[in-house]
Formats: C-alpha cells, structure tokens, sequence
C-alpha cells in the first residue's frame, strides 16, 4: 500500500508525518538555539557572511530559518513556507559554508534538506495546526 498518494487518507500516514516533522524540528531546534543565544548574547558576532549581507543579517535569517520555522514546523502552521526557508538555509548551508569541505561537513545539512524537500512534497499531514485551518475554512464556505 502507498501511504503517499494524495488522496489517501490513511492514519499511518499522518501519524508517520506528525513524527517526522515534530523529530526534525526539535532536532533543528538544537542547532538554531545556540545561535540564538549567540544573537541575544551581543558582542563580537563571528558568524558567514552571506553574500556581502554581514554576519549580522545573516545570522539573524538563520535564526529565523532555524529556530523559529523549526517550531512551525513542529506546529504544522504555515508549513510550506516555513519549510521554503528551512530548504534554502540548508541549500546555503551544505554548498556555500561547507562547499569546500569533505562530505563528512556537508552531510547533515543535505540530511535535513532532503528531509525538508520531502516534507515540501507530501505536506504537513491532518495532524498539523495547516489541516485545522483548511478544514475549518472549508466547512464556513457555503
């Protein structure tokens, strides 16, 4: 049986989604907390530069990307967006701040990218704040 097909409408498959987007979240959250302490702490901030943007700006889109979209995710509220910018901090992450790096550097990132383009594919799931909404809009049109 494939548990992905659009219109299933099957309860192993929300539960596998639920699971996966709560576990990649809080596994992202680890990585977005220390550089959010980073920014909160002040001081010298040694952080990339992305693209002549100051390691400022850029941190501060990171903690954006990892930090708050994470607990979207994890919340399945505004999904697809917050996985737009999960995906594009990854991408960034794996070929432009590891880019000359062994794979061994690169992989996690690619881990969660391709977990992230996964997600961006199949959804969020009924389990998620986004199914709520879409079904709570659907039963007020008349």
């Amino acid at each position: 049986m494939n548990y992905f097909q659009s219109n299933s409408s099957s309860l192993p498959k929300d539960i596998i989604l639920f699971a996966v987007r709560v576990f990649i979240g809080f596994a992202m959250l680890s990585h977005g907390f220390p550089k959010l302490q980073m920014l909160l702490a002040g001081g010298k901030i040694e952080f990339y530069d992305f693209i002549g943007l100051g390691p400022l700006v850029t941190l501060v889109l990171t903690v954006i990307a990892e930090f708050a979209c994470s607990i979207l995710l994890i919340l399945g509220l505004f999904t697809r967006v917050s996985l737009g910018f999960l995906i594009f901090t990854m991408v960034v992450a794996a070929f432009m701040v590891h880019g000359a790096d062994p794979f061994e550097k690169k992989e996690m990132s690619l881990i969660y990218l391709c977990v992230y383009l996964l997600l961006m594919a199949v959804g969020a799931g009924k389990i998620s704040v986004d199914h709520m909404i879409e079904k709570r809009k659907r039963a007020s049109d008349w």
